[in-house]
């Protein structure tokens, strides 16, 4: 695909996630007034001033939207844009810390807030690790490919996981850490796992 072609479908990508996180918004919004199990799409739909049909085009239940990450197309293309000579973790790791840079403090707040309902609710706790698996066979088929690997090879997998895990800790850190800068928590938290995880 032409350089041109590649931006264009980042913008469209990232003016797509910008509108789902403004739905989130909304959403987090009601939960906190009405409960989440009181809350119903209809409202979250009219709060966001869209049809009750394009909030289903960005999301496939009101449970998705607590769980469902907004940026993985983002991401998967900031991943192939990398230097082929960086290793898979960096960079992921890059990857992902240029994602994370451009979101808005509102995005951010979201984000945060997002995980702390889905801490609290055990249905949505669940649902947010059925994510995390589906994220993490989408990291081992990103990595394999960079690698010349099958996404089920265990190593590419045992990578994937423990990307995983990292991100599982950073989110839990986040929300029960409002006041954290959530860039420079990830970093770390990947760079520990770049030098081996010393304890």
């Amino acid at each position: 695909m032409p350089t041109g072609g590649k931006r264009n479908m980042g913008l469209r990508e990232r003016k797509k996630a910008k509108s789902m996180a403004e739905v989130q918004r909304h959403a987090l919004r009601l939960f906190r007034e009405q409960g989440y199990k009181s809350t119903t799409v209809e409202q979250i739909a009219e709060a966001a001033e869209i049809s009750y049909s394009t909030f289903f085009r960005y999301f496939s239940s009101k449970e998705d939207v607590l769980t469902r990450d907004n940026y993985d197309p983002l991401l998967v293309s900031a991943f192939e844009a990398q230097p082929s000579e960086l290793s898979p973790l960096h960079a992921l790791k890059n990857a992902m810390m240029s994602e994370v840079l451009d979101m808005s403090e509102d995005e951010l707040d979201t984000m945060r807030e997002r995980n702390q309902l889905v801490i609290a609710i055990p249905e949505l706790w669940s649902a947010m690790m059925n994510s995390m698996t589906q994220m993490m066979q989408l990291i081992a088929e990103m990595v394999a490919g960079r690698v010349g690997r099958q996404p089920n090879d265990l190593a590419v997998r045992t990578f994937a996981g423990a990307v995983i895990g990292v991100n599982i800790s950073v989110m839990l850190h986040y929300a029960e850490h409002p006041e954290a800068d959530f860039a420079a928590v990830l970093d770390e938290a990947l760079s520990k796992l770049e030098d081996g995880l010393p304890l």
